[in-house]
């Protein structure tokens, strides 16, 4: 995967974080060069699996989620759990700049992995921490082990109770912004202590609460009770300070306008031309209109929906504070979105397939301007890593080797090998459970414990025995079409072959040299 230079260029980040928060945090270090390292379990970031999917994906392998949030990014899969892995990942944090995870309080230190103990391995290390309530070191929240989400941040952060029309019908935010908004003061927490751990040689624990996000978020609701013991209630369309300042009716959609100072309230009132709205002293000053709000956006919407948005683009865009409430199509078809680059497109990994699109990082950089490079495969960059560390083992070598040969199967030669490698290899295979993939094993007849082995794991697998001519079942010459020779609802495959008669598969499968 080609990577582009950026102005975080050099930092390398070990990114343990799932679904948004986190990978948000750092698709916004990526994005500007960052190295970053997605370590991922068997089964990938859940965010791979939960759409939406383009019609031509018939696997349903490229979320668009997973897309947007982890371009730029490469992965390794680990099991944490695994010592033999364990090790691996130290090793690895031994030569980063930021480890950031978004797992609940405790997970990591479970794993023998927090920050305390990753210390050790590289005293400079950032480590970085989103969760939904906080970490003990900040201050011990009663709901510190309470599993969050951002609907659960925005709602005891307090956005909830403010958005709406009235107290009895609160609504949520669209957009995940508990997680995006979290993300974002992660990304300039990491950098914050990275630059300070470059100058000092010490490194730092980072954290954001997404709870504590949110309320600094709703910081005028805040400041509004402290000093009027009133508590703020949803302001609808409206503000409770100012007015105009709102979204207005037009005959086909919605328009915003938000009138702070004096001088664009004369300028609306020239536009409008209605005497009775203009002169009225009700709404002479800021504070008067903002006390008569009510009857100044209920006069003013009676004006904006005898109009399109078109016409009101025309009579008040750069004249006032104004602007259309635009949805996804009148975004991607605006001029300041094509001309600014505010959704790009991303090379899908198929030549020829047509481009993902997505939103651009809104942080540009003069005399920076690059092509972000797609999201990558599952375990795609196993063997790139593990090649790095001069002291890997076995069972890692085979498992990269298996995870990065982008084949929908492979074929592993046994014959000859040593008793040892061949348990370390069966003991790789775990890896492969439950996955669309499929193993080709040529095997020596002392090593029909093997079968067991994947049939303990339901691996799919075709069996070839040296030397033994029994035909069990026959495949087909393509590898990409082994699914439909073994139907779906098979969860494994055990089959012995003529090993004259596999010989295009073997051609067309991954070949892997233990």
């Amino acid at each position: 995967m080609k990577r582009s230079t950026g102005i975080l260029d050099g930092i390398r980040i070990l990114d343990l974080s799932r679904m948004l928060s986190g990978p948000y945090a750092t698709m916004m270090l990526a994005d500007h060069g960052a190295e970053v390292i997605k370590i991922e379990e068997k089964n990938g970031d859940s965010s791979r699996r939960s759409g939406p999917f383009r019609k031509d994906d018939k696997n349903q392998e490229w979320a668009g989620y997973f897309v947007s949030l982890n371009r730029q990014k490469k992965s390794i899969c680990l099991d944490l759990k695994n010592e033999i892995d364990k090790e691996f990942f130290k090793n690895l944090v031994k030569n980063v700049d930021i480890l950031l995870e978004n797992f609940r309080p405790g997970v990591m230190q479970r794993l023998g992995l927090s920050f305390y103990e990753l210390k050790k391995l590289n005293p400079q290390l950032v480590y970085g921490s989103i969760t939904g309530f906080g970490l003990k070191e900040f201050g011990e929240s009663p709901y510190s082990n309470w599993p969050s989400y951002d609907v659960v941040a925005q709602a005891m952060g307090g956005l909830i109770s403010l958005t709406g029309f009235d107290e009895k019908n609160v609504v949520k935010v669209g957009p995940g912004v508990a997680d995006i908004f979290s993300g974002a003061l992660m990304s300039f927490g990491l950098l914050a202590a990275l630059t300070k751990a470059k100058k000092t040689g010490v490194g730092q624990l980072v954290e954001v609460s997404m709870y504590d996000a949110i309320v600094s978020m709703c910081e005028r609701a805040i400041y509004q009770f402290d000093l009027t013991n009133n508590i703020p209630k949803p302001d609808g369309n409206g503000h409770p300070l100012l007015a105009p300042f709102g979204i207005y009716k037009a005959l086909d959609g919605f328009i915003a306008i938000g009138i702070v100072e004096d001088t664009y309230w004369h300028i609306l009132k020239k536009i409008i031309s209605d005497k009775n709205l203009l002169n009225d002293k009700k709404y002479g000053t800021i504070s008067l209109r903002a006390k008569n709000r009510h009857s100044l956006n209920e006069s003013l919407n009676k004006w904006t929906i005898t109009y399109k948005k078109s016409d009101l683009i025309k009579m008040l865009g750069g004249k006032i504070p104004f602007g259309p409430v635009n949805n996804a199509y009148e975004i991607f078809n605006d001029v300041h979105t094509q001309k600014r680059e505010t959704v790009v497109e991303i090379d899908h990994f198929q030549p020829g397939k047509k481009p993902w699109r997505v939103a651009a990082n809104p942080v540009k950089f003069l005399g920076y301007k690059f092509k972000l490079a797609r999201p990558p495969m599952l375990g795609e960059h196993n063997s790139y890593y593990f090649s790095k560390q001069k002291e890997h083992n076995e069972d890692i070598t085979i498992q990269s080797k298996i995870y990065s040969s982008g084949s929908c199967s492979c074929f592993i030669n046994f014959v000859g090998v040593s008793e040892q490698k061949y348990l370390i290899a069966c003991n790789s295979f775990k890896w492969l459970e439950g996955k669309s993939f499929y193993l080709i094993c040529l095997i020596d007849s002392f090593q029909k414990d093997l079968l067991d082995t994947l049939i303990d794991k339901e691996i799919k697998f075709v069996f070839v025995e040296k030397n033994n001519s029994e035909r069990i079942k026959h495949l087909s010459t393509s590898p990409n079409s082994i699914d439909k020779n073994i139907g779906e609802s098979d969860t494994f495959i055990g089959a012995h072959v003529k090993i004259q008669e596999f010989e295009k598969e073997l051609m067309l499968s991954a070949k892997i040299k233990i």
